[in-house]
């Protein structure tokens, strides 16, 4: 019986690939009305969108497509464990610093651009604590499994 591609994949490879495309799926959702409440009201950028996806996170067509985008780069970046490894770890840094970005900038000024609120504020903050902790925590295993 043979092996296929999908079945050598490590358990980093995995995570960033679970990891990805939930940041597709969430990509996709920003441009379906129902999921993305007020769609009529979804702008290109900035903080002037008042779509919500969920009712909960303020999105706009740049947000969800850098989602889509964000997406994309963990297939590609999963296709080795190096890459899944940074795309994790250094996704996890992209989003406490976009948590940081959050609490420093005024929501209703023109340097929101992305746009934000306090729910992607806290939810930017878990992300990259989640998605450091897995790149760390997944890796350690898959080294110190390669060690034995």
């Amino acid at each position: 019986m043979s092996r296929t591609e999908t079945t050598l994949r490590t358990p980093i490879q995995k995570t960033a690939l679970v990891v990805s495309a939930v940041f597709a799926l969430v990509g996709i959702a920003g441009f379906v009305p129902g999921l993305t409440t007020d769609y009529d009201a979804l702008e290109l950028a900035g903080h002037e969108s008042h779509a919500m996806l969920l009712g909960l996170f303020t999105v706009s067509v740049l947000h969800n497509i850098v989602h889509l985008a964000f997406g994309f780069v963990g297939f590609v970046m999963s296709r080795t464990v190096n890459g899944a490894y940074w795309y994790l770890v250094g996704g996890g840094v992209v989003y406490l610093l976009l948590f940081l970005y959050g609490l420093v900038i005024d929501h209703g000024s023109e340097a929101n651009f992305v746009p934000l609120n306090v729910a992607d504020n806290w939810l930017h903050l878990f992300l990259g604590v989640a998605m450091i902790g897995l790149g760390l925590v997944v890796n350690r295993r898959h080294t110190a499994r390669g060690r034995r």
